[in-house]
């Protein structure tokens, strides 16, 4: 007795301790709170932040594709460190001939299926940054070293605590044709008609963030991992010929010297308008292409407190605004495009801008800047402050496919939404890919679903995650993986993070309850730079909901979703009238498997002795056990006479009990959501925080009361889990035909738009 309780008392003890590891939580793995961030998930009261301001003077060569560069960076140290050196991204230096980036993608023969692909492989392009002269404001020559795509600035003594220093980098680089050497910016050229759209981001030395966190974030930029930026101000004069349109972050300053009259009543009329007003129209922008102006004009534009600089110059550019009211503020959405981005830009592109902006700042922070631009260059989708770059082309006879229309929805409204994330709340895009653009994936599909009803969004619902949840684990990185780390970028550090948040919303926190905490950890970190602590513990701290299990399966673990129903067993209570149960064993009886030997032995043997003998039988041979006697009834009565009018009720209300059995086969604990559906058609769906796995994380059960019959079980019945496995999700089990395609139809060359114009080119309707 003594053994078997000891061994009993370790058995529990080991569970108990082993079943903790889902639900423990995250303080070993989140940073220590601070002065600097709190445990609560909000700025501490030292928090600080450096600040970089920029003048640029820039210069693009049209004729030779080259970018000049000339700006003066007044650093503010707002840290309480004293800085030996400064760090600056040289983002460029991506495209150098020495790159790593060339050297450490890993490569096959399979790669190369076609003669461009091969021609690719050996084009040669004398990329990356030439750095004419770093100076200090008084003149002087500035030390500093080049390490890749970081340089380093040696000061003559440290910069301290609360004080500034400006200095002067002068630069020029070739500027990449995206179509053979890729990249978020570059060029495209458009060779029957020998013209360039530019798009032109991450182009100048800019400032390293440093920060309590981990110091300078001097990470080597791989191509993956994006930008991680100081904010600041900004006064840029850009130098184009004169018929290039430009669009750029900030406002422009000097529309009396670079716009047309016609031009500039156009812009203030669609300063006021809540429908797109057209400034320069694809008349104008293709006499342009044609004439080519040799002249030159230099744009000015200044921008507050924004994290970086991007800008946007052609004579193709046709050029369409609105207003959008967020809040107090008055937002001009604008677009530019080409004509062959036409008619799908210039129907939907500012609409869209204009309803994102609305749109996101209902669920996170009023959009704070004055405009907002989405430029059309095609196969591209890449964000900066106040602008983006988007892709999303029809065809040349002006038609497209509906793939092609959701394609230039989804990135508008994605790449406008980077605006929010991280370009206002500034999360480490070099180390966290998630925190950008998982959270915007997010925003994203509350936004698509506001735009069209039943939208068929990507990424957002968890029924869309399964796939990839369910895939090979040696493939499938944790979200909290470094950027350039990670398997499957787009599952991993989109998909899956939007879907989580998509999960909170609707199945663990509520919609209430959880737009009011993310909008906090918002509010808490626009213009701020916010870790993951910040964001799990800001989440926890304004809803009062314990999620450090969801972010330990989630975010921490390759794990999946995959509980299945294992087992239903059926009760009903033992009335003990003799009357109801003898007549509930019979009937059960009756219909019992009978034994093959029995069944054969009916006929087989005519008579048995007793039948032929009356002398045989006795009284328990005459005895019916099915039928209620005397003593039945006197037991019953006795029975009675112990309960009280609350038990006999319990006992005669005919209860159906069902012990449910549901296995964690994925590793990933959720809520069990149920639907059970009676008898009579009806149903009826009961919902089961996670904790039910608190202590016992491989098998639960449960046992549910209904006053009628149970037909069948279903778990995760609208799809809200990512399970990855819905066939073991019902009870009975359903077999569910898969249809065998015999033969794959070949896709078609032409879209829909196409074959319906066709068609009604060859049966004109009847009369004309």
């Amino acid at each position: 007795m003594i053994k078997f309780y000891i061994t009993t008392l370790f058995f529990i003890s080991s569970n108990f301790f082993f079943s903790q590891k889902k639900f423990a939580q995250l303080e070993q793995e989140l940073p220590t709170p601070n002065i600097y961030r709190t445990a609560a998930g909000a700025p501490g009261h030292k928090y600080y932040q450096q600040k970089a301001d920029y003048k640029m003077v820039l210069e693009i060569d049209d004729l030779n594709q080259i970018l000049k560069g000339n700006e003066q960076i007044t650093y503010t140290n707002n840290s309480p460190d004293k800085l030996e050196y400064l760090w600056l991204q040289l983002d460029q230096n991506l495209f150098a001939k020495n790159s790593d980036t060339k050297l450490i993608n890993v490569q096959k023969m399979t790669d190369y299926r076609s003669i461009k692909d091969i021609e690719r492989r050996f084009f040669e392009y004398d990329g990356g940054y030439k750095i004419t002269s770093i100076t200090s404001n008084s003149g002087g020559k500035m030390n500093f070293s080049i390490n890749k795509t970081m340089l380093r600035i040696d000061l003559e003594k440290p910069l301290s605590s609360g004080s500034s220093i400006t200095f002067n980098v002068k630069w020029w680089y070739n500027i990449n044709d995206r179509s053979k050497v890729g990249g978020r910016s570059g060029y495209e050229y458009f060779p029957g008609e020998d013209n360039y759209i530019y798009t032109i981001a991450q182009f100048f030395p800019r400032m390293c963030v440093y920060n309590d966190v981990e110091g300078w974030q001097n990470k080597q930029f791989l191509g993956r991992g994006e930008f991680t930026l100081p904010f600041g101000d900004y006064d840029v004069k850009i130098t184009v010929p004169s018929d290039h349109i430009v669009a750029a972050t900030g406002v422009l300053q000097n529309a009396s010297s670079v716009l047309s009259s016609k031009q500039r009543k156009l812009l203030s009329k669609a300063k006021s308008s809540d429908v797109p007003v057209v400034i320069h129209s694809q008349k104008e922008a293709e006499l342009n292409e044609k004439i080519k102006s040799t002249k030159l004009k230099t744009w000015h534009f200044k921008a507050k407190n924004v994290r970086d600089f991007a800008f946007a110059n052609s004579r193709k550019f046709i050029w369409d605004a609105q207003n959008a009211k967020v809040g107090s503020n008055n937002v001009l959405c604008m677009s530019f495009y080409p004509k062959e981005g036409n008619p799908l830009w210039e129907r939907y592109s500012t609409k869209l801008v204009a309803h994102t902006v609305k749109t996101y700042s209902k669920y996170t922070v009023d959009y704070p800047y004055p405009v907002a631009i989405s430029v059309h260059s095609d196969d591209i989708g890449m964000e900066y402050p106040m602008i983006c770059f988007n892709g999303g082309r029809p065809e040349s006879d002006g038609t497209y496919s509906i793939r092609t229309k959701y394609g230039m929805w989804g990135v508008i409204i994605h790449e406008v939404g980077h605006n929010f994330f991280p370009m206002i709340i500034n999360s480490d895009e070099r180390q966290w890919t998630w925190m950008d653009e998982g959270l915007n994936t997010f925003v994203q599909y509350l936004t698509e679903q506001e735009w069209e009803r039943g939208y068929p969004s990507r990424r957002g619902p968890a029924y869309k995650i399964a796939d990839y949840m369910r895939g090979d684990k040696s493939f499938i990185s944790p979200i909290m993986t470094n950027s350039e780390s990670i398997h499957q970028f787009g599952n991993n550090a989109y998909g899956k993070p939007a879907t989580a948040l998509n999960i909170l919303r609707e199945t663990i926190m509520g919609r209430d309850l959880f737009d009011f905490a993310f909008k906090t950890y918002c509010e808490r970190w626009k213009f701020k730079h916010p870790s993951p602590a910040d964001f799990f513990r800001s989440m926890e701290d304004a809803s009062a909901v314990d999620l450090d299990w969801f972010w330990r399966g989630w975010f921490y673990t390759n794990d999946n979703v995959d509980i299945s129903i294992s087992d239903v067993k059926w009760f009903n209570l033992n009335t003990n009238n003799p009357s109801i149960e003898k007549a509930i064993l019979k009937k059960q009886d009756s219909s019992k498997d009978r034994f093959i030997g029995d069944e054969r032995n009916l006929k087989s043997i005519p008579k048995t002795i007793n039948e032929a003998d009356d002398n045989i039988d006795d009284f328990y041979a005459t005895n019916d056990f099915y039928k209620v006697d005397t003593l039945d009834k006197i037991a019953y009565q006795r029975f009675l006479k112990r309960l009280d009018k609350n038990q006999e009720k319990l006992l005669s209300n005919g209860n159906h009990f069902y012990e449910v059995t549901f296995d964690n086969i994925g590793g990933l604990v959720m809520p069990l959501i149920v639907r059970f559906t009676f008898v009579d058609g009806t149903n009826e769906v009961i919902r089961i925080p996670a904790e039910i796995w608190r202590r016992f994380e491989e098998q639960v059960s449960r046992v549910f009361v209904f006053d009628q019959e149970v037909i069948s079980f279903r778990l995760d019945p609208f799809l809200e889990t990512a399970d990855t496995d819905l066939a073991n999700n019902s009870w009975p089990r359903i077999a569910t035909p898969t249809r065998y395609q015999l033969f794959r139809q070949r896709k078609s060359r032409e879209n829909p738009m196409q074959r319906n114009r066709r068609i009604q080119e060859d049966f004109p309707p009847i009369g004309e």
